[in-house]
């Protein structure tokens, strides 16, 4: 029970796990689409990140999104420096799994980026996603600008009225500026084009969003 106790919670900046100074190895090239994982990114370029249960199904609802130019999926919102994926699943490091989005904004607008952030979970479900369950699988939204964080929490209360509609309950989805983002794994990049059939455990509420 303990142990199930302190994956809900997220741990202080002085009980987290250490981390390391060294970054995680990264793939040069996205899987799918070949384009370079780390920037610069063309000027054009926006960035957004999202958390929505685990980082595989989550960052294949982006990368499949005609305007978007790369993905990756990685940790946010924790206090444990490069993080591996056993210490964020651990509980002991705070980070949520999230995927970072490189956007076109005049192809895709960050509005639509929020719709397929909203309708592809659950954001009523605290810290778990269906059965994955643990701090690294709450939801977040976390913006890159004033303009951002102010359409986000308008799609948040948006999206609650539409939840309240059907009977589900609050949001607790967390929205805020974007804390420091680290790279997963080079296994994790892109793993449901790897894997085609492998594990996804998102799935909306079949609620429709809707500006």
């Amino acid at each position: 029970m303990g142990l199930f106790t302190k994956k809900l919670e997220i741990p202080s900046a002085d009980s987290a796990l250490p981390g390391r100074t060294d970054e995680l190895p990264v793939p040069e090239q996205h899987f799918v689409n070949g384009r370079p994982m780390k920037g610069p990114f063309p000027e054009v370029m926006q960035t957004a990140m999202f958390g929505l249960g685990c980082f595989w199904g989550a960052e294949r609802c982006f990368w499949e999104q005609q305007g978007v130019y790369v993905t990756a999926a990685g940790y946010s919102g924790g206090s444990t420096p490069n993080p591996s994926y056993e210490e964020v699943c651990s509980g002991m490091t705070g980070h949520n799994e999230v995927v970072l989005v490189v956007f076109d904004p005049l192809v895709v607008s960050y509005a639509s980026l929020l719709q397929t952030f909203w309708e592809s979970h659950n954001p009523t479900q605290g810290m778990r996603q269906g059965n994955d369950v643990g701090t690294q699988y709450r939801s977040g939204i976390y913006t890159f600008s004033d303009e951002q964080l102010e359409n986000a929490l308008r799609s948040q209360e948006l999206f609650q009225n539409r939840l309240e509609e059907q009977g589900f309950p609050a949001i607790t989805t967390e929205v805020s500026p974007a804390p420091q983002f680290y790279y997963a794994e080079h296994y994790h990049q892109q793993y449901l084009a790897k894997v085609p059939n492998g594990y996804c455990g998102l799935g909306g509420t079949g609620v429709c969003y809707a500006d």
